[in-house]
Formats: structure tokens, sequence, C-alpha cells
């Protein structure tokens, strides 16, 4: 094995681009073909439950106050909010509540007045449902799951995605589950391992569901597409070693398309039957690609660490190829965000966090405009031009979203454990998380 401190995840489960104070709905479902031999117990259908028409990720219109998955209701890490303090000079902030949910990275999502996450304690892993102003437990679902905790904490490192009437999570050792999500009964559940004859990867099950329409999407040592209703299977695409992020999603001339980063190559796939148009080679050193494709138009932004670097691509015609390559921005596990043609994310891996430098990189050269150190393999959202970071030590600070440097407004120190989990912003309460399961929110509403 190799000697190297990390932990892969995407946590895969988080982005981000306001908050919502009705649930996201869930598009209308259509008859999917059957595949029982892959099938753990999938009800036929489900009743008492109403669809919206399915709509693309471009087409959705997610309503401020909610941050329903991974990466936020725009899938990008930004927040519309703008009712939040900042500047902390005067007034430290409130911490309102806090918790413990067990071992884990999994982040926070959250929708009508309640947050989602996961944990695992003592063999067990938990779906826990909180009250969003409180943290009063309101429901949570319990079953037994691997740790899978080498040279990391362990537990799941997935992001709960919600969907209309429905939560879907993914353990740390693939088991993918349906809730309703008022109560938390299981509608179905998917054994990634036995489905797709498949070992627990190295560092375990990391990617966060990502819903479009009636289909969920899932990696599972190659990307997979379900019927969300029931979990069967649609379509799977070619096998590959696999990663540990999340498949983005985007739309060109009418075709939607998921990219995803592998432990072998960058690949680029039609949405409808997984036919893969496109990839990119980017072996990872330590098989450690853990991050989200970033998508503007029709260029694609990957980032790896131990000195793999990252590369700009442009796809077109159904083909990639790179703008420029450098080693200036090595996301080792959480994801870069781009805000006004700069991207800025942490650069550098988590066995040598001293030397990790919060970066700010020019999207079209490449070249780099600041750095800072100072917060390890932290992690950061950005919301009112602002960044909002939460180091790996547990210190939450704010600072400019601009490329002219680096400019600090406040910090105030939250947590005491290792914290690689991407902080989440709703309602003008910041969650934050460390590894040990401790959770805190942050009171910064004006």
């Amino acid at each position: 094995m190799k000697s190297v401190t990390l932990f892969l995840f995407l946590v895969t489960g988080l982005l981000q681009a306001g908050c919502s104070e009705t649930t996201p709905q869930a598009g209308k479902m259509r008859s999917a073909p059957q595949d029982n031999s892959q099938e753990e117990t999938a009800p036929a259908k489900i009743v008492e439950v109403s669809f919206n028409d399915a709509q693309t990720v471009k087409q959705q219109a997610v309503k401020p106050h909610t941050w329903p998955h991974w990466l936020g209701p725009e899938y990008n890490g930004i927040s519309a909010e703008t009712g939040w303090r900042a500047d902390w000079s005067d007034k430290p902030p409130e911490v309102l509540w806090r918790g413990n949910v067990g071992t884990g990275y999994s982040s926070i999502s959250t929708a009508d007045g309640r947050i989602y996450t996961m944990g695992h304690k003592a063999g067990d892993e938990t779906v826990y449902c909180l009250d969003a102003k409180t943290g009063t437990e309101i429901w949570k679902q319990s079953y037994p799951a691997q740790i899978v905790s080498r040279l990391n904490a362990g537990g799941p490192g997935a992001t709960p995605t919600i969907d209309g009437e429905f939560l879907y999570t993914n353990s740390r050792d693939g088991r993918l589950i349906c809730f309703e999500i008022e109560t938390g009964k299981i509608v179905w559940q998917k054994d990634l391992t036995k489905a797709y004859q498949m070992k627990v990867p190295e560092w375990g099950f990391t990617c966060s569901p990502l819903i479009l329409g009636d289909k969920l999407f899932i990696e599972a040592g190659r990307l997979v597409a379900l019927d969300k209703k029931t979990g069967n299977e649609i379509w799977n695409s070619k096998p590959y070693m696999p990663g540990y992020g999340t498949p983005a999603a985007f739309e060109i001339e009418g075709t939607v398309y998921l990219a995803l980063l592998n432990n072998e190559c960058l690949t680029v796939a039609r949405a409808d039957d997984g036919t893969e148009v496109a990839k990119f080679e980017w072996a990872s050193p330590f098989d450690t690609n853990s991050t989200t494709p970033i998508i503007d138009g029709k260029t694609i932004f990957i980032s790896s660490g131990y000195r793999k670097g990252c590369a700009l691509l442009d796809f077109e015609n159904q083909t990639l190829k790179a703008r420029y390559t450098n080693r200036d921005l090595k996301n080792h596990f959480n994801n870069s965000v781009l805000y006004q043609n700069h991207y800025y994310g942490m650069d550098g891996n988590s066995n040598l966090g001293r030397i990790v430098r919060l970066t700010c990189l020019d999207q079209e050269t490449g070249k780099i405009k600041w750095r800072e150190a100072g917060f390890g393999c932290g992690s950061l959202l950005i919301s009112n031009d602002k960044l909002i970071i939460l180091s790996d030590e547990g210190t939450l600070v704010t600072a400019k979203a601009t490329p002219d440097s680096y400019q600090e407004i406040s910090r105030f120190k939250v947590l005491d454990h290792q914290c690689w989990t991407v902080p989440v912003l709703c309602n003008g309460l910041v969650y934050c998380r460390d590894s040990a399961g401790n959770l805190a929110c942050v009171d910064l509403r004006l």
C-alpha cells in the first residue's frame, strides 16, 4: 500500500448557489428497463407521491435558501445568499448549536428547515435528518457499513442528495439508498459492489448521487444510470479504475453530457444512453483522483493532487483538447470554485498541510494571481463576493473573492479536529463539520 496521508472524497457530496424555502422537485418518472438480477429489493412503484415534469440541470429553477446536494443548487460551489455578515470584528459569530453525527467527511444538504448528513459509529453508518435551526434529531436510519479508514478517519464521504420527496445517499462501502425524505423510510437500496462485481475501492465510495430528471447517476467502477424511482439500471458505461468524485452534467446544442474524472482519465458520455464520446488521459500518481469537473460553457477544468496538477480542456466536436496544463493548482480532494473567471482552491496534499496554499488561478491563462498559506487542506465556498473558508484545523475565515490579492476580513475558531469537509451556507447559517463528526451551526445572519 502506498504511504500517503489523504482522503479522497469529493466528499462528493456538496456544491452551491443558494438555499430554498421549498424542496427542489423531482422529475416525472418514466418506465425503466428491469434488471432484477442486480436489484436488492426495489418496489415496482412508489405510491402517494407526485412528480413534476423532468428538467435538465440548466432548466431546473431552484429557489433561494436551499442547498440540496453536493456543490449546491447550481453545482458550482457558489451561494446566491447576501443576507449574512462577513465582518466579525465588532461582534463575533454565535454558535447556534453543536452536535455529533459520528466519524466521516459527508457534507450537509439542506431544504425546508432540515439538514441531512451521514456518519459512522461502532460499525454502523447512519443517515441523519436534523432541524436546521436547533440540531434536534427528526429521524435517522442506521445500517452496518465498513469504515474504510486507511490513512484517514474513515466513514462516509458522499453528500446526501435531496430530490423532491426523496433523499439519496451513498455509503462508504457502496450501499446506495433512496429514502422517503419526510419519514426516513427506505424506498429501495442497491449494493454497488454486488451489482457491478467490484471490490470496495481503496478509499471507499465517495461519489454523491447526481439526479437529472428521472435518472440517478453514480460512479461504480464505471458511470451508471439508474431509474431514481426503483434503482433499476438504465445503462452502464465502459469500466475504468474508479475515482472518488461526482459526475458533472452539462448541455450543448440540446444534448446533455456527463463529465467524470476516474483514476485513468476524464470521460464525457451522453446522459441518455451512456455512450462515451470523448476522453482525456489523466492518471493519478497514487490513484487518488477525487474532484468533480468544473464546467464553464464548452470548457472543463480538472485538478488532482500529488504533483499531477490541473488542466483546462476545450470540448469541441466531441473531442477534448487541452488549452493548458500546469502544476499550479493541485486539488487533493476538495474542489476549487470558479468565480468571475478565476479558480479559487487549495493547492497541495494533506500529508504536507503546512505548505498547502490557497490559490487564485486565472481561468484563461492558468497563471497564478496570488497564494496564501495557513489553511492546510481546508475547503471553501463563495457567496456575495466573499470566500468562506474552513481551514483543516477548524478556523472559519472570510476574505474578499478578488484576483487582486488575498484580502482577509475575519476569522473565528469553530472546531478542533481535522476539517476536510466543505462548509455550507444556508439562510445565513454556516454548517461546519470535522472528521470526528462534530457539527457546528454558526449564525452569520444580519
